[in-house]
């Protein structure tokens, strides 16, 4: 709609600015007061009855002018038992009085013609004022109004006056010209005065300029278009006030009854509460947002100067222009306790500097701090009043400084001060406030919560590693026909976290019969408690390993102990899932891969069984590195499946080689990568094997640091046979003397002459117990390697038992004689029997040899 002209045309409605003299004539909708009500009116000539009709009249009260004119409008309107009081109203009013009244009409039926239908029943207000006619003679003119649009006006305009004088917003009607027509109490409460006092004026008395031709340019776009405005910000003051006051507009176009625009409406509440606790709201949005990121990015390295920096990542600029993190020198250097003295005078380090400007250092002891720098804050300084009291402090800025504002924050962690941490905003900037120290000393907290964290983990970890590393065989472990390198590399920060212990383990057990067993495994998961796990896992298998029982047997008994280790109880909870192994739960067991050979140096055979494991290598003399086919199995702590046994020969000069996961998989290539890459570095197995695995870990960049690395590599170099002596004797006595005989010989072949007699004396007794306690042919076997082994065999399945003789016994002697003499002896389960063994120290040592006639006394 275009704007509206200052005088109208022909067609249009009158305007406010027309002089109240002139005449307007209009020809279409008026937009009159009197369209609105609908006026009806009729004369009454000097003889009572009606002389004219109006066209309004017939819409009202709907009789036809021809109808009308000439009757009594009391007999033909009014009730019968109202007849008679009209008579004397219409007696008075020929008389020449005015009358105002409510009066009851019956309007006949459409189509009656004469008005004798009963009709239609109504209230009509009559407003009936005396006149004459040109003879001077008495008549009346009546103004005729329908009660219910009476009832309606004074409805709406009651209800208009409580909306707009009882609302509890500020309620203005301005005109098309922007001036203020009316306003109610609450506009007028607030900008003062009464509502009449406001009429006339316009926005630019109430608001800034900008303000108010904003304001002006979006009224007269409601005016135009008639569109709605909800929620329109206004910004202003009140008088009397220096407080900025906010307000939320809703402006919408008003019209007359005819349509016509008469200008805008406006609603307006005061926001500025609201607004203030927008600006709160917002405010704690975005603290819990940089609270939320804290928690996110600080402390996900277990590094006490990388925690740090995580620190300022976060709160630069987010929080603050610039910041600092010094942290108490002690700390840093691995004291168990945080040195920071009462006074708040220790030593610190700066770690951490972060700036979102260019030349606005922080200082520190009076003087630039460096980073990397150690210093001590002065006593009177309010960083030292800070650490010492464990309370933020603000630090006055310096003269021409950059910086305007600056928090020195102490870092606590459970009571304990760890280091300061600095915040500042520089000039332009807001200052500090209350929520600012407020969430300074969270996130300070935070990351001194991290850093005692990392401080705690560093402690714990160096620990686990003393305890994983002395779970490990000590040096270069010796096997008996075999050559032993190997290599344990612990995970690394290389990829830019703090390190934990892993759960891998190697372990050379030395057999009786110069057999040697070779163990690697790999308790699946990190820190202490894997580390912790390792140890039982490792302690078991030695434990197994001397009970000689055959490699598949112990990886069934590990599967059982490692279903308890996790849960309470330990060893004890994994007696009891041996027991009833169905029953165990995952979720308590820690699970583990275990690869378990046992090596025979006098056969060359070593018969490998595995739960899970990577499968071991081989490189015999003069071929490719291969992988052994040893089905994988079940990982320790499932169970429920049998482990298999595999069987090589091994040609002399073959490496074998076993590891754990850490020395071929890694984030960079797959596993199989990983394995075809270790077994090409395996390309000279004649180097020395410390050469061999220096080369394996080079070229397999052992170094990522993402796991734990064990590495066992063993050259076969089998028994002589010079060295081994092995005989079968019959089941009968005088097979004990010739047992005695061939032992005698074959030491003295061996130029071990100083092992003779306590050999055939043993020998003897072990020979004696195979005919009265074994079954079937008796086979005798001396081995001479680091030590001297003689094994003796049978077919019996009964297990001898050392006991102690009364003195009145005649037997029962010979096993203590047999573990006085030796340096070891015992007995293990073959696939056809048993065989019972001793060893014997060679002659040169350090060890002593006992006296047979000695040991023999002392048993009486």
């Amino acid at each position: 709609m275009s704007e509206i002209p200052a005088r109208p045309t022909e067609s249009e409605g009158p305007s406010e600015d027309a002089p109240l003299g002139d005449a307007v004539w209009q020809s279409s909708p008026p937009g009159s007061i009197y369209d609105y009500i609908k006026v009806a009116s009729f004369s009454i000539g000097p003889d009572g009855l009606v002389d004219q009709w109006s066209l309004r009249a017939e819409q009202l009260l709907g009789i036809p002018a021809e109808h009308a004119v000439g009757t009594d409008p009391i007999d033909a309107f009014i009730d019968p038992d109202l007849r008679e009081r009209g008579q004397r109203k219409m007696a008075e009013i020929l008389d020449g009085r005015e009358w105002t009244g409510v009066v009851p009409y019956r309007a006949p039926d459409a189509g009656s013609g004469s008005g004798t239908g009963r009709g239609t029943r109504g209230l009509a207000e009559v407003y009936v004022m005396p006149t004459r006619t040109e003879d001077g003679e008495k008549a009346a003119v009546c103004i005729v109004v329908d009660v219910r649009v009476l009832r309606r006006i004074e409805t709406d305009l009651a209800a208009s006056q409580a909306i707009f004088g009882q609302s509890p917003f500020g309620f203005l009607l301005i005109d098309p010209d922007l001036r203020v027509r009316r306003a109610n109490h609450r506009f007028a409460s607030t900008f003062g005065g009464t509502p009449d006092d406001h009429r006339g004026k316009g926005v630019h008395d109430y608001l800034s300029r900008a303000e108010a031709d904003r304001v002006s340019a979006t009224l007269r776009r409601v005016l135009e278009s008639g569109d709605s405005i909800t929620d329109m910000h206004v910004t202003g003051f009140v008088p009397g006030s220096e407080e900025r006051r906010h307000w939320s507009v809703n402006l919408y176009r008003v019209h007359s009854g005819s349509g016509r625009p008469i200008g805008v409406a406006w609603l307006g509440t005061d926001i500025t509460a609201r607004r203030a606790a927008a600006r709160e709201a917002a405010a704690a949005r975005r603290n819990l947002a940089l609270l939320n990121e804290a928690g996110a990015r600080i402390g996900n390295s277990l590094d006490l100067e990388t925690t740090a920096r995580e620190l300022l990542d976060v709160v630069v600029p987010g929080f603050c222009d610039l910041a600092t993190v010094d942290l108490y020198q002690g700390l840093l250097v691995g004291d168990e306790t945080p040195p920071g003295l009462a006074d708040g005078s220790a030593e610190l380090r700066r770690v951490a500097y972060s700036s979102a400007v260019s030349d606005a250092p922080l200082h520190g002891a009076g003087e630039r701090v460096q980073l990397g720098a150690v210093h001590h804050y002065p006593f009177n300084s309010p960083c030292a009043d800070a650490l010492r009291t464990a309370r933020p402090r603000t630090v006055p800025a310096e003269d021409g400084s950059l910086v305007q504002s600056t928090l020195a924050v102490p870092m606590v962690a459970h009571d304990t001060v760890v280091g300061l941490a600095q915040f500042a905003r520089t000039k332009g900037s807001e200052p500090f406030g209350d929520r600012d120290r407020d969430l300074a000393v969270e996130l300070a907290a935070r990351a001194a919560v991290c850093i005692d964290n990392a401080r705690l983990y560093r402690r714990e970890h160096e620990r686990a590693l003393i305890l994983q590393r002395s779970l490990l065989p000590p040096g270069d472990p010796e096997a008996s026909g075999l050559d032993i390198a190997c290599r344990y590399l612990p995970g690394n920060a290389a990829t830019g976290r703090a390190s934990e212990v892993g759960g891998d383990w190697f372990d050379v057990i030395e057999l009786p019969g110069h057999r040697t067993a070779l163990v690697v495994g790999d308790v699946m998961g990190r820190g202490l408690r894997a580390a912790v796990a390792m140890g039982e896992l490792r302690t078991a298998v030695r434990t197994l390993a001397q009970l000689d029982l055959e490699p598949a047997e112990v990886l069934s008994q590990l599967d059982e102990i490692a279903r308890g280790l996790g849960a309470p109880g330990g060893v004890q909870q994994a007696t009891r899932a041996a027991r009833r192994p169905r029953e165990a739960d995952l979720s308590e067991v820690y699970l583990a891969t275990c690869v378990y050979a046992v090596y025979d140096s006098v056969t060359r055979r070593c018969t490998f069984a595995n739960a899970g494991h990577l499968p071991p290598v081989l490189v015999e003399p003069g071929e490719s590195a291969l992988m052994l086919d040893v089905p994988p199995g079940l990982p320790l702590g499932v169970g429920g499946e049998p482990f298999e046994e595999v069987e090589v020969e091994l040609p002399e000069g073959a490496l074998l080689a076993l590891y754990t996961d850490g020395l071929v998989e890694s984030r960079d290539h797959p596993l199989d990568e990983g394995l075809q890459a270790f077994v090409g570095a395996l390309t000279d197995p004649t180097r020395p094997l410390e050469d061999v695995c220096d080369q394996v870990l080079n070229t397999l960049d052992s170094h990522h640091g993402e796991d734990d690395i064990a590495l066992l590599m063993a050259r076969v170099q089998g028994l002589p046979t010079e060295s081994v002596g092995d005989w079968t004797l019959p089941r009968e006595p005088r097979s004990v003397g010739r047992a005695r005989e061939l032992a005698r010989a074959q030491l003295l072949d061996w130029d071990m002459e100083p092992l003779v007699d306590t050999t055939e004396l043993l020998v003897s007794e072990l020979v004696t117990n195979a005919l009265r306690y074994g079954e079937g042919e008796i086979r005798l076997r001396l081995l001479l390697d680091r030590t001297l082994v003689c094994e003796v065999w049978d077919s019996g399945l009964v297990q001898p038992r050392r006991r102690r003789a009364r003195d009145t016994d005649e037997g029962g002697r010979g096993l203590q004689l047999v573990g006085l003499l030796s340096a070891a002896w015992g007995s293990r389960r073959t696939p056809r029997g048993k065989t019972v063994w001793f060893e014997l120290p060679l002659p040169g040592g350090d060890t002593q040899l006992t006296d047979p006639a000695e040991a023999l006394l002392s048993l009486f």
